[in-house]
């Protein structure tokens, strides 16, 4: 019975495989718009995108990152101005993309955008933070693909969503877990819809790399700021050793950050290049050995295992 099994499993690999092998024809012929690349992996994704030979439109959120990509790269790469979070930029992103690919329509939509403002606890955590936070990471995400759609379904091709590992496993970060389980649910939801089009929706759920995201000292600034502007009664509440050892152990998670973006990217562009691409791309090995099987344990064993490694308020009972 045993045999019989593995022998099933093993053809399954074997045929998952051969299927991911396949590649989608005429790549220089097809256009891939990318937002956030300033840097990180949509930075690197177009460089890659463009020793493949495909057509690059690039977002990138301020003039010297775009000044930046364009002298990196081959003329395949074109690039715009982009803040995902105001409705008239992505009007007239999306008229610029029209503009360049005409009648072939958009065969790649990457959104990859985002920002992350860590918070002591969720006690601690602003509205302001909040809201910046799911524009970027959730609205942003939705409102581009709902104005970049028609050009997509035009091409049936790819819509290529970054989550995270944060997506799939929520810790003490609650406005960055909340924003990327919204982004699963968002593309799950038009994965079902969109399917009918020919049209293919991926998520790509990384584990902890080093970007400007997880950038240390960026970190450490705005985990201080968020603890110097709480109340006194919070601050009570919680303790400074609360403050100080959380610091220290996040502090070194960040340092352990995996510095091959092309972990990532690979992920990214096999979506959008392969002729059966994956729902759903884990990526990193933290992602895949850790995080992800974490994700599927009983709740109340996983909360004693993610509670355990923090430390308890000063007040806890």
């Amino acid at each position: 019975m045993w045999l019989y099994l593995a022998c099933l499993i093993g053809l399954y690999y074997l045929f998952r495989w051969y299927r991911e092998r396949q590649m989608v024809s005429n790549l220089g012929d097809k256009y891939v718009f990318i937002t956030g690349c300033d840097s990180g992996f949509g930075n690197q994704l177009a460089k890659q995108l463009d020793l493949r030979g495909l057509r690059v439109l690039a977002a990138c959120l301020t003039e010297k990152g775009a000044d930046q990509l364009r002298h990196e790269t081959s003329d395949r790469v074109e690039t715009v101005i982009l803040d995902v979070t105001k409705t008239e930029n992505i009007i007239a992103a999306t008229q610029w993309v029209k503009e360049h690919v005409g009648n072939k329509g958009l065969w790649g939509l990457v959104n990859n955008a985002g920002i992350f403002l860590p918070h002591v606890c969720f006690e601690m955590m602003t509205k302001e933070n909040l809201t910046k936070t799911l524009n970027v990471n959730l609205i942003g995400v939705i409102e581009v693909t709902l104005s970049m759609l028609p050009m997509i379904r035009q091409a049936r091709g790819r819509i290529v969503n970054i989550s995270s590992i944060l997506g799939r496993l929520a810790t003490s970060l609650t406005d960055y877990c909340s924003s990327k389980f919204g982004v699963e649910a968002f593309s799950d939801c038009l994965r079902l819809e969109m399917k009918h089009f020919g049209v293919k929706v991926c998520i790509i759920e990384p584990g902890y790399f080093k970007t400007n995201l997880t950038d240390v000292q960026k970190f450490i600034e705005n985990f201080q700021k968020s603890w110097n502007e709480s109340s006194v009664e919070v601050k009570e509440i919680y303790g400074q050793e609360f403050f100080e050892k959380n610091l220290r152990l996040i502090k070194n998670s960040l340092k352990c950050c995996t510095r091959n973006l092309n972990l990532v990217t690979d992920c990214m562009e096999h979506a959008l290049t392969c002729s059966y691409p994956r729902y759903r791309y884990s990526a990193g090995w933290d992602a895949q050995f850790f995080h992800i099987p974490m994700s599927y344990l009983p709740t109340r064993l996983l909360d004693y295992l993610l509670s355990s490694k923090f430390q308890k308020p000063a007040h806890a009972i």
